[in-house]
This record gives structure tokens, C-alpha cells and sequence, in this order.
């Protein structure tokens, strides 16, 4: 253990004085970019991107690594919520970068760029200069500003129109749900959550260069990138090679059977509470309340927090957050209150905007809340009938 620390220690000194001041690279030096696989955990779910800076003669092999974060920052959750997220700029070894994807079996991929030796001393510059602890932070934004798309920014800033991103390999310029969802089963409660919490920003269509977002377009971007009228890249090979990551959805865990499961319930009830002439209070409650606990979250995102993709978010027509205060009203009496046919009549308008709305492409929304969205409508219904009793 004393050794490994002497080692570790004698290491961080070295690394100290080498980047103290930034070094002049030499003609063997390399500038390449790294993209790694995705992962099981939903925050590798995308895969990442990373630069990688070589020089044999200096003893250099590092890699600066935009997609740093920490789970112990005070309040992360709350300000994950809150769009205010910072992520980090590291440094680090390339070995011990290396070492994360072999422990998770994930491959990864280096294009080498086609940069004269001033080009590479001026990213190196400009990465130590990142790095410096008043700059290494940054604002996070998971579709405009994380560790994969700000390779196109660093590129751009770096060398201007010299460079250029040609997006003729695009079969088609996607939507930021369509590209979310190339890497995301849309039967997920992940993709779920992330459909609901996308307001209808995420569906105009990406430019070529905010395909850039994920690392796989950031790989295959660079394929088809000038500098200066040659290709950027000048060589790709493989470091890693392992298979990708396959999602196995069971599906009696995913949410399309659990609505499916909640419609057959509820039409159940329903059909007894006819037959009986009664109604289940505590249904109503339930629906009406979680719907509108959701619905509460959802305008919270979109009027109080920083995200560039929850604003204008339309998941709030049917789940709309006066469901909270109407499911109180239904659940302490069994008659129901004059008014609340006429908010349920307006609860189904409000249902009926929201499908018109899918429908001219204003906002995609998650085909599994079709089988949601008839429970709500049964219920409602029934209600409606069952104040005229």
C-alpha cells in the first residue's frame, strides 16, 4: 500500500510541474478524440466523449474529459431539477480513463486529427487554460452544452470557418426526442420519464451541428468535417472492442403493462360501480390527485426551472395540476359537487387539445400514455354520469 501511494504521489508531483507551465509539444504528438460506448446506467445510456492529447517525448498521455460531475455536490438533485447543473472539465491519465470502460465492457473508438503541430499546441493551450479551477466549471445542458456537443464548439471557437461540419450524411435532420429515443426504448420508465418531462421544444429539428450532442453523431461528424478544405480526421482506430449494450426490456416491468394493467382495473370498477350504482371514492381520488401531483412538477419545470427542453410542455393538458385541488373535493362526500362535471367536461376538452396537438406534431408524446389517457377518460366519464344519478 506505501508503495502504490509513493507511486500515486511521485505522479501528481510530476504531473504538477509538467502542466505548471503548458508545454510545447512536439512533432509526434497527437490530438485525437475518444468516443466510448453506451452503458447500462442511464447517465452512460448515450455513450461519451472525450479528448485525448499524446506526445511520446514528453512522457504525455492524457485526456480532457468534459462529462465530469459529482453526485456529493451539495444539492445536486435539487439543481439537476432546477437546470442548473455543473459539470466539469478533468484531467486525467490515459490509462486510468481507459480502465472505467474496460471494468464495464464498453468499447471505444479514437479518431486522430489531421492538425499541424502549431494547431495541436493551441488546443493544448486551450484545454490547460479550461482547466484552470476558475474555469473548469460549466453550466450543463443535456441536448446544448454537455461533454459531446461541445466538441463541435471547441472545434468551431478554435479554428472558425476553416472548419467545416458537412451534414450531407444525415438520411434526415432528426428532432431531439427522435435522436433521445435512437438510443432509448421508448417502453422504458427512463425513456418515460424523459418523454414526460420534454416540453415541445425538443421536437423542431436539430441542426447538423447540435446532432453533435451524441457522441455517436459527434463520431461520425467528425468523419465528414474539413479543416481548412482536407479531411479533420486523419486515421481511426479501435482501443477497445467490445459489443454494444443491449437494452432487454421484460415487459410485465415496463410502464406500457402497468397502464395497460391500471385501464383493465379501472374499467373493472367502473363496471361494478354501475352495476351497483356507486362509486369508488378512493379511485377517483387517486387518479385525479397523482395526476395532478404530476401535472404540478410538470409547470414547476417549465416556469421555474432553468432547462432548455421543459418550457411549453403540453403533458400538463392531462395532467393538469388543478386535479390536486379537485380530488379532495370528490373524495370526502359520495355525491358529487355541482361543478365538478362541468371541470370534467373540461378536463376531457383539455385531453382532446392535447391528442390535436400530437397529431399536427406541435408535441410528441409518448405513445404509453395512450392506455393512461383512456383510464382518465373512463373515470371521468363515469363521474360525469354518475352526478346526474
Amino acid at each position: 500500500m506505501k508503495k502504490k501511494f509513493h507511486f500515486i504521489f511521485f505522479f501528481f508531483i510530476i504531473g504538477k510541474v509538467l502542466f505548471s507551465q503548458v508545454p510545447q509539444l512536439n512533432e509526434s504528438s497527437k490530438v485525437s478524440l475518444l468516443t466510448c460506448a453506451t452503458g447500462d446506467e442511464l447517465y452512460s445510456a448515450f455513450g461519451h466523449t472525450a479528448f485525448r492529447i499524446q506526445d511520446p517525448a514528453l512522457g504525455i498521455d492524457v485526456v480532457y474529459n468534459y462529462g465530469t460531475f459529482d453526485f456529493n455536490q451539495p444539492n445536486f438533485y435539487l439543481n439537476f431539477t432546477k437546470g442548473k447543473m455543473i459539470y466539469s472539465l478533468s484531467r486525467r491519465n490515459f490509462e486510468s480513463f481507459l480502465y472505467e470502460y474496460e471494468l464495464e465492457k464498453r468499447w471505444v473508438k479514437e479518431q486522430i486529427l489531421d492538425l499541424s503541430l502549431n494547431q495541436r499546441n493551441q488546443l493544448l493551450a486551450f484545454f490547460e487554460e479550461n482547466y484552470l479551477p476558475e474555469n473548469r466549471d460549466y453550466l450543463y445542458d443535456p441536448l446544448l452544452n454537455n461533454c459531446s456537443s461541445i466538441t463541435g464548439d471547441i472545434l468551431k471557437n478554435q479554428f472558425g470557418d476553416a472548419i467545416v461540419f458537412d451534414g450531407s450524411y444525415l438520411e434526415k435532420r432528426y428532432t431531439f426526442r427522435q435522436l433521445v429515443r435512437q438510443f432509448m426504448d421508448v417502453n422504458t420508465w427512463s425513456m418515460f420519464g424523459i418523454d414526460l418531462a420534454f416540453g415541445s421544444p425538443v421536437d423542431r429539428q436539430a441542426t447538423v451541428q447540435e446532432h453533435m450532442f451524441l457522441p455517436y453523431y459527434t463520431m461520425e461528424q467528425l468523419r465528414h468535417t474539413t479543416l481548412n478544405g482536407k479531411p479533420l480526421v486523419k486515421r481511426e482506430r479501435t482501443i477497445l472492442d467490445y459489443s454494444e449494450h443491449i437494452q432487454n426490456i421484460f415487459f410485465p416491468l415496463s410502464p406500457l403493462f402497468w397502464f395497460i394493467l391500471l385501464m383493465a382495473f379501472t374499467g373493472i370498477i367502473t363496471y361494478f360501480d354501475h352495476k351497483h350504482k356507486a362509486r369508488s371514492r378512493w379511485l377517483d381520488f387517486s387518479l385525479l390527485f397523482v395526476t395532478g401531483l404530476a401535472g404540478t412538477f410538470l409547470f414547476l419545470l417549465w416556469v421555474a426551472a432553468d432547462h432548455t427542453s421543459t418550457p411549453y410542455n403540453y403533458n400538463i393538458l392531462w395532467a393538469f395540476p388543478l386535479n390536486m385541488i379537485v380530488s379532495f373535493a370528490v373524495v370526502f362526500q359520495d355525491r358529487v359537487p355541482q361543478w365538478v362535471p362541468k371541470y370534467l367536461w373540461s378536463a376531457l376538452g383539455l385531453i382532446a387539445i392535447m391528442l390535436l396537438l400530437w397529431i399536427i406534431k406541435v408535441q410528441i408524446f409518448s405513445p404509453v400514455l395512450i392506455p393512461l389517457l383512456l383510464t382518465l377518460a373512463i373515470r371521468y366519464v363515469y363521474i360525469i354520469k354518475y352526478s346526474k344519478l
